[in-house]
Order: C-alpha cells, then sequence, then structure tokens
C-alpha cells in the first residue's frame, strides 16, 4: 500500500480504489472534505495508471467561435452580446471555411465549434456550416454545439431533438461539446443560467445523440456558488447517464472566470481546488475513459501538474479560443504540438497524438509517438491500454 495513503483517513476508500470497486456518493463527499490532497492525487494517479498506462494524449484542433450574440444573458458568461454592443460579432461561411483552411494547413484533424443562441441565424446557416467545413477534408472531424445550441436549432428548424441530430449528422456533426452542464442543480442553476435548458434536458440531448451511437464529453464548472454537495450530486448523475449510455469519451472540469461577467465577486477555483476536483471525477467517474485539463483556462504548469492527479488529456493546440479569453483569461489562444510535447514529456508522461474519438494519430516523416495500429506501442516499448486505444467511437466541450 503507499504508504501515503496508510497513514491517510481515507484508507478504506483507497482499499476499494486499489481493488477495483467503484465507490460511492458518500465516499465522494468524503473526498471533498478531506485536506489531504496527496492521498487523493496518489488513488487518481493509480486509476489514471490502471486505464491509461503512461499515456498524455493531445489533438490538433481549432476552435471556431461562430458568434457571441445571444438571445440569453446567463449571469456567469463573459462571452454573450447583443446586436448593438461593443464587441458583437458574427462569422459568416466564407470567413469560418477560411480560418478552417488555414488550420487544416497546420494540420489540425478537428475542429471545435460553439457559439452564442445567435437570435436571427436561420437552420440552414448551421447545416450549410458543417457541410463546407467538412467538404474541405472528409476526415476532418466536426466537435460542435453544446446541448442548449442544440435545443435552439430544434427551436429553429421546426425539428424534435432526434430529427435535428440526425440531419446534422448527415451534415457532418462528428459529435457534441459537453459546454452548458454547468452545475445540474436547479438552485444552483437559477443563479448563475436562469434561462439556461435543465439538467434533465441537457441529459435528454445527450442521451439521445448516444443512442444514436455518437459521442460526447461532459463538463462542469466549478469556483462560483455551488458547494461540495452539488458537485457530488453532478458528478452522480454523469456517471448514471455513462452507465445508461456509455456516450461520454472524456469529462472537463471547467473553472470559472468571474472578470467581466455579472458575477465579479466571486473568485473562481484555485489551483488546489482544480487539481482536487480533477483527482476526484477520475476516482469517482470509473466508467468515462478519459479526464481532460483544458490547459487553456488553468494554465500550462497546472495543467503539466494534473499529469499526476489524474488527468490522462491535455486538450490540444486550440487556436484562437473566444470565449475564456472574453473573461479575462491570460492564458495563450493557442499552443504549438511542440509545446503539447514538450509540457507532457517534462511531466514523465508519454506524449500521443489522438484524433477525436481517442485513436493515436501517426506523425508524417517520423514524428509520431505511435503506430495507429490497436496493438501499438507508445515510446519506450509500453503498450496503450485497449480502452485508451480506440474507445470505439467517441469525443469534448472546453468552453463548449
Amino acid at each position: 500500500m503507499n504508504k501515503l495513503i496508510e497513514r491517510s483517513e481515507l484508507r478504506d476508500i483507497w482499499e476499494k480504489v486499489d481493488a477495483g470497486q467503484r465507490i460511492t456518493e458518500d465516499d465522494c463527499a468524503r473526498l471533498y472534505r478531506s485536506q489531504d490532497l496527496a492521498a487523493i492525487g496518489a488513488m487518481a494517479n493509480t486509476v489514471r495508471e490502471r486505464k491509461n498506462s503512461n499515456v498524455a494524449y493531445y489533438v490538433l484542433n481549432r476552435h471556431i467561435n461562430y458568434s457571441n450574440l445571444c438571445i440569453l444573458d446567463c449571469d456567469f458568461c463573459a462571452f454573450y452580446r447583443r446586436r448593438r454592443d461593443a464587441g458583437a460579432y458574427e462569422y459568416n461561411l466564407p470567413q469560418m471555411i477560411e480560418k478552417a483552411q488555414e488550420a487544416l494547413q497546420q494540420g489540425i484533424t478537428e475542429i471545435h465549434i460553439v457559439g452564442g443562441l445567435h437570435p436571427s441565424f436561420k437552420w440552414d446557416y448551421y447545416v450549410e456550416m458543417l457541410r463546407s467545413l467538412k467538404a474541405l477534408d472528409p476526415k476532418l472531424h466536426l466537435k460542435a454545439f453544446t446541448a442548449i445550441e442544440i435545443l435552439h436549432l430544434s427551436w429553429v428548424g421546426k425539428r424534435s431533438v432526434l430529427e435535428t441530430l440526425a440531419a446534422l449528422r448527415e451534415a457532418g456533426l462528428g459529435s457534441l461539446t459537453g459546454g452548458g452542464a454547468e452545475i445540474f442543480d436547479p438552485e444552483v442553476r437559477s443563479v448563475i443560467c436562469h434561462a439556461k435548458e435543465s439538467a434533465e434536458e441537457w441529459a435528454d440531448v445527450h442521451r439521445t445523440w448516444h443512442k444514436m451511437g455518437g459521442r460526447s464529453t461532459c463538463t462542469m464548472l466549478i469556483g462560483h456558488v455551488e458547494k461540495n454537495h452539488h458537485r457530488v450530486d453532478h458528478l452522480r448523475r454523469l456517471r448514471e447517464l455513462q452507465d445508461e449510455t456509455n456516450g461520454f469519451t472524456a469529462f472537463v472540469t471547467l473553472a470559472f472566470h468571474p472578470e467581466n461577467t455579472k458575477l465579479p465577486h466571486l473568485p473562481g477555483p484555485s489551483g488546489y481546488d482544480m487539481l482536487k476536483t480533477l483527482a476526484i471525477a477520475r476516482i469517482y467517474l470509473d466508467n468515462i475513459d478519459h479526464i481532460k485539463a483544458y490547459w487553456i483556462l488553468m494554465g500550462m504548469k497546472l495543467a503539466q501538474v494534473s499529469l499526476s492527479y489524474g488527468v490522462d488529456d491535455l486538450d490540444g493546440t486550440v487556436i484562437e479560443e473566444k470565449i475564456y479569453h472574453m473573461a479575462g483569461a491570460k492564458t495563450p489562444q493557442e499552443v504549438a504540438r511542440e509545446e503539447l510535447v514538450k509540457a507532457i514529456r517534462e511531466a514523465g508522461r508519454e506524449p500521443v497524438q489522438r484524433d477525436s474519438l481517442y485513436r493515436p494519430v501517426v506523425q508524417k516523416g517520423g514524428g509520431g509517438e505511435m503506430r495507429d495500429d490497436h496493438g501499438a506501442g507508445a515510446p519506450g516499448g509500453h503498450a496503450l491500454p485497449a480502452a485508451s486505444a480506440c474507445v470505439g467511437a467517441s469525443n469534448e466541450g472546453g468552453a463548449a
């Protein structure tokens, strides 16, 4: 037994984790109450290495936030604008295509697309967006839209959620982002996002998509008015939905940035809180294969540390993220592949470029980290665990 844990008040939880047993909701609450971050991190690292060996993933991706015009006015959001507000913008399709073409020349495999609930864009705008981007490269994966955007498009297109998702998939949608979950508790939502979809509506969109064979990521926003029991409840609901559908590829902890929002008096989460929540998520969400640290909101140095606290994915190159930067994020808006690889190696992990479904991507010119067969070996002769090499048909949602 790890000596850190042998002396810890959490020893009984460790025994469950070590035996591969599922921890309970009460156990999860105890982990949040505990100040023993070292023991929690050690447990999370055990689960992380059991699932993903020494591998840390990254993806070459580009964000396109197509417009910040939005009919909602969530208190926690610094991104939305009304049409006449300073900083309001919208992209037409030629602008989006130009951005995508530039990124494809840099070798990206994924475009991450989210935006506000636009007051006047018609159904055809979204369908043509997907078709036009997909036509640039059939292998390009379009990870697009949050659950609330899908509900909005369902209303705009006068279609059911199922019909909306089917039409978008036919146009090129590859996977859904996990944004909009925030915190599921209705009292919390009434404070930070009173007009947004309910927890049940969020889950129903993802459930419908998963039953169609689609994949998505899931998220939790921390550092605002929520308490630990709200976080535990949120994680429980995600685990239950994953038990039902097995459609989530990864979980992402999102940090609330209070700057430029209607809640500027709130502190946002500390680095300690981010690490603790990522570690607890790794321990509790035993049915989700990947835990992602979204470096663009954490900073690369803390994201590196998180690779020892249950995280196995640093997201990607990102390129032009707007949502968190409009909320005051001071991180770069993109990072080169070489910097991601360096950060992962400095943390003692083996970098593996992935696609949106967590399948290894081979770099041309000998720069790849793995072969593309599922029995592939990582650098140093380590084998990829089967769950990591191919999740089946899966993806995220950063500021999603």
